[in-house]
């Protein structure tokens, strides 16, 4: 009896054993000990796993006795066993072909099927998410076309709002980790350009902002040159900041059932959370098919009340976007500060399907309730469905800004590092326009930025709207330009004009090139307005600022992911040439991941 018992025993301390569960931790670097970021790791059989940061970290929780699949573009699978508690350290070695079976719940279907390629987490979730190479049906983005050569004869005036939203980078950052086709309108040059930190100068006492202009020879065309012109906004320091009255708006529908939306919103929201202080409110908005409120203001200081409250949140449902989206707003408004920061601040996949959903209705919305001065941040989570076009109309309309979570990482560098920027606006409505001097410059283009152009009547025009400049944050705009007396095939002939004067009286030879800025403080409705000149001091690109450099490799891959017909070069080396020496002082390490991003696209 006593053998029979302790057989038992040993029996059920295996099966509690086995079922334990343990926070797995560790590091996952390639054959050189260099770090990876964004490998999937998988446990088998499971729909649970997690992506590696920036330094090759993870964390995620299993039960002794499961097994992590480690999953890499371009690398072989990894399985490792996990026995205890201590850290899993795993080196990954190149692979020439991706030979790795999933198996994945079709939630339609109400089947497992298996499908061939190399997966992430987020894409053991149903619905189905797209593997190597496929492009989801159910992303929405922006149709864009390229901006063009244009004439200075015809066209001397060059006019767009700023733009400050980094969505579109860390979205093709997530496609490339997760060995995607990207789709050539998700590729948006001026969201890559200025997702990086550039180290500009901070701006005079009175103004919010600081402006640095460069030129130099363009990198991948011969005969043109390449303008720079850049914007740094103010910092403020935490002490000098305005109370907050914030209103999560938070997206609980059925299509933010998976770990990589609304498990990921709940963790993202935790980072901002631990910003605030005693004076700032936060309140709570969810949606599904019916909006509600699940938190009443509160103060800042009650941070485990605030997370209690999106603890709690599941997920179901359809997505009646358009009624959280008034919620927030009638929540913001009645608990408005003056001279505060009000902000609604949106998580959501995009996917409206009920009531008001579609990007007009959308743009109709935001348009109405931003007349109320609360300001809006849209954050995007998730793929296969996420709705690019959407969150970009509503950010555009809604005197805000938009970002992408792909990763922890990258919602620690949004809402924590960056926190300032993306939730307190120091000038709204910025607004360039330039003048090119047709005795210098015979045509040009706007790199980018295409669905942010303003007619140029719109510069001077107060109650067109334009982008929103944060706290801190800086903003690049590049023009390739062909000088007079160079050649082009760019350039398209024109009959000469007859009833306009095309002569040059300008006694400023010299000069490229005049900017002109408008901005707005956020309290205001009327504009200031601030002018800049460039003189033509074209150096080469190797001796201009490592930020030019840098800013022309985002650039230059961006194209190259657009297959424009404006590059003479679709060498990824050039890319990584022009990267390498524009690298600099990168503290955070976000250059050296663009780096690896370009060695590893095909």
């Amino acid at each position: 009896m006593k053998s029979i018992t302790t057989i038992f025993c040993v029996f059920f301390t295996a099966i509690i054993l086995q079922a334990q569960q343990v926070t797995v931790t560790g590091i996952v670097t390639d054959e050189t000990n260099t770090p990876l970021t964004g490998v999937n790791i998988l446990i088998k059989n499971s729909s649970k796993g997690t992506q590696t940061d920036f330094d090759g970290a993870y964390q995620l929780k299993a039960s002794i006795g499961d097994e992590l699949e480690f999953n890499y573009v371009g690398y072989k699978t990894v399985t490792r066993k996990v026995k205890n508690n201590k850290a899993i350290n795993v080196q990954m070695n190149p692979g020439a072909e991706l030979e790795e079976v999933v198996m994945m719940y079709d939630a339609a279907a109400e089947k497992k099927v298996i499908l061939r390629g190399m997966v992430s987490t987020s894409q053991l979730s149903p619905p189905p998410y797209p593997t190597n190479n496929q492009v989801s049906d159910n992303e929405s983005y922006a149709k864009i076309e390229e901006n063009i050569f244009k004439s200075v004869v015809t066209a001397p005036l060059s006019t767009f709002s700023i733009d400050v939203d980094k969505a579109g980078y860390s979205n093709i950052r997530r496609m490339i980790n997760n060995g995607q086709k990207i789709p050539k309108d998700a590729v948006k040059i001026e969201e890559m350009i200025n997702y990086f930190n550039y180290n500009y100068p901070q701006p005079n006492k009175n103004e919010p902002f600081s402006i640095l202009t460069e030129v130099a020879n363009s990198p991948w065309n011969s005969g043109t040159k390449l303008v720079k012109i850049g914007l740094k906004g103010k910092d403020i320091a935490t002490e000098h900041t305005p109370a907050s009255n914030l209103v999560f708006l938070l997206d609980v529908s059925g299509s933010m059932n998976s770990e990589n939306k609304l498990g990921l919103l709940k963790s993202a929201m935790g980072v901002l959370v631990d910003k605030l202080r005693e004076e700032d409110r936060v309140s709570i908005v969810v949606y599904a098919g019916a909006a509600g409120t699940v938190l009443e203001p509160t103060s800042g200081a009650n941070k485990d009340k605030i997370m209690e409250a999106i603890d709690k949140l599941r997920a179901g449902g359809s997505t009646a976007g358009g009624e959280g989206i008034k919620l927030a707003y009638k929540i913001a408004e009645e608990n408005f500060i003056k001279n505060g920061n009000n902000r609604v601040i949106l998580a959501t996949d995009g996917d409206f399907n009920v009531g008001a959903s579609s990007d007009r209705a959308m743009e109709d919305l935001i348009e109405e309730k931003r007349k109320s001065g609360v300001f809006l941040t849209c954050l995007g989570f998730g793929m296969g469905n996420y709705k690019d076009s959407k969150m970009e109309t509503l950010a555009d309309k809604g005197n805000g800004n938009h970002a992408y979570i792909d990763t922890m990482q990258e919602a620690k560098k949004v809402l924590g590092t960056e926190f300032f920027g993306t939730i307190y606006t120091i000038a709204k409505d910025v607004k360039l326009q330039v003048e090119f001097n047709p005795k210098k410059v015979q045509a040009y283009r706007l790199i980018g930025y295409e669905n942010r152009l303003l007619n140029d009547e719109d510069f001077n025009d107060d109650t067109k709207d334009a982008g929103e400049l944060g706290s801190g944050h800086t903003v690049t705009a590049l023009y390739e330009i062909i000088p007079v007396g160079v050649d082009s095939k760019y350039l398209k002939d024109i009959d000469d004009l007859k009833y306009t004067n095309t002569t040059n009286t300008s006694k400023n030879s010299n000069e490229l090139l005049t900017v002109k800025f408008r901005y707005k403080n956020p309290d205001e409705d009327t504009s200031h307005l601030i002018v800049k000149s460039l003189n033509d001091e074209t150096r080469n690109i190797q001796n201009t600022s490592t930020d030019f450099q840098f800013s022309a490799a985002v650039a230059l891959f961006g194209q190259q992911l657009r297959d424009s017909k404006f590059i003479e070069t679709q060498n990824r080396e050039k890319v990584i040439q022009l990267a390498e020496a524009g690298r600099g002082d990168d503290n955070e390490g976000y250059r050296a991941e663009f780096i690896r991003l370009v060695k590893s696209y095909k």
